[in-house]
């Protein structure tokens, strides 16, 4: 008799379960897949370096504009991403650990601002374009910004007053609603911006440009996405040190 379909998809879990117990508590495994991480952190930073150099030796005369910020930005945050993986047993040794913490999480941070970044640079790309005031968008990313330093930095002083389990977990989760609030705004005025272009004459040079950064942007900001949330079961400072 055939086995039933429950106690075959049991066996595949239990199996895919065992499978993944075994590479999260092998070091061979840690090491493989730290290396990897910090290789495509340091790809990203290098793209990153290389639109900046490209966008400053066309338009010098500019200075900093917000597309050069976002791409400094953008090569500081996973330039920093991949030398923590590869340098990650010397972390691994900073006290004290809230050390640790701030030097895994102010990545993050900088990760939030450079999309917000690149979220107020397509609003007021929207809203100029609707003739409407975007006086306020700049003093609001300001102060957003401002306020989301402020509370991280909070967390680290009380996780270094008092090194508790439930003081991470709320960082951890204060990270994930940040990270949720800038996945809105960017699908939201990535959104808009995408639609408002397509209403635009199909010979309209501008509108083959913008939306072109938008294909460009998308992608690599899906892979950055998914790449903070790699390795899935443990954090750096989790993994004890490989002798």
């Amino acid at each position: 008799m055939a086995p039933s379909v429950p106690k075959v998809t049991a066996v595949v879990v239990s199996s895919a379960s065992n499978w993944w117990d075994e590479v999260n508590n092998s070091a061979l495994w840690q090491d493989w897949i730290f290396h990897i991480l910090a290789f495509l952190y340091g790809l990203v930073a290098a793209v990153a370096l290389i639109q900046l150099i490209r966008i400053e030796c066309r338009v010098p005369e500019y200075g900093w504009t917000t597309q050069k910020v976002f791409h400094f930005l953008n090569f500081l945050v996973n330039g920093v991403r991949s030398a923590v993986f590869t340098f990650r047993r010397s972390v691994q040794h900073i006290r004290p650990e809230v050390l640790q913490h701030v030097l895994l999480d102010l990545p993050s941070l900088a990760f939030f601002t450079t999309y917000a970044l690149l979220v107020l640079f397509w609003a007021e790309i929207y809203y100029q374009a609707r003739a409407v005031s975007t006086d306020r968008l700049r003093p609001s990313f300001y102060a957003i910004n401002s306020v989301i330093y402020s509370i991280q930095i909070a967390l680290w002083l009380l996780f270094w007053w008092k090194p508790i389990q439930p003081v991470l977990v709320l960082s951890k989760l204060f990270f994930a609603g940040v990270s949720f609030f800038a996945a809105l705004g960017f699908l939201l005025y990535g959104g808009r911006l995408f639609l408002m272009l397509q209403r635009f004459p199909v010979e309209s040079r501008g509108r083959r440009k913008k939306l072109q950064e938008l294909v460009e942007i998308i992608p690599s900001s899906l892979v950055l996405f998914i790449l903070r949330k790699l390795p899935p079961r443990r954090g750096i400072t989790q993994y004890h040190p490989i002798h």
